[in-house]
């Protein structure tokens, strides 16, 4: 069963296009609303629960099919900021150049998220 939607889409889509309008000068509340409802794709698009995805301080997310992990440090973790999240989600930075820079931090062996990504390509959003 798919986890609910707690974004609008229609919401993340609209934050989503602002904040790629210029990232720079986007809102707190603009930029929260891409985040969640960006990792909301990826959790549409990757049901299950063995790689927990962090954006601090915006949202979190479990996704990719696999063990089920219910307490303590999950084996499967990515963590970023929101700018390196949403430059992902929309193709503008690819997975190996922000893991590779540090901007992405990914341990666990389904921690690769680079068969998921983008979300939203260019003139998508």
């Amino acid at each position: 069963m798919p986890a609910r939607r707690r974004t609008d889409p229609a919401a993340g889509r609209e934050a989503l296009s602002r904040w790629r309008t210029d990232p720079t000068s986007a809102d707190r509340t603009t930029t929260a609303t891409a985040v969640r409802s960006t990792l909301e794709d990826l959790a549409e698009r990757a049901p299950g629960h063995s790689v927990e995805v962090r954006v601090a301080p915006y949202g979190v997310v479990q996704c990719v099919e696999g063990p089920r992990h219910t307490r303590g440090t999950p084996p499967n973790v990515v963590e970023t900021d929101a700018a390196t999240w949403l430059s992902l989600a929309v193709g503008d930075l690819p997975w190996t150049e922000a893991v590779e820079s540090g901007r992405v931090r990914a341990s666990g062996s389904r921690a690769d998220l680079s068969a998921l990504l983008p979300l939203a390509p260019a003139g998508a959003a």
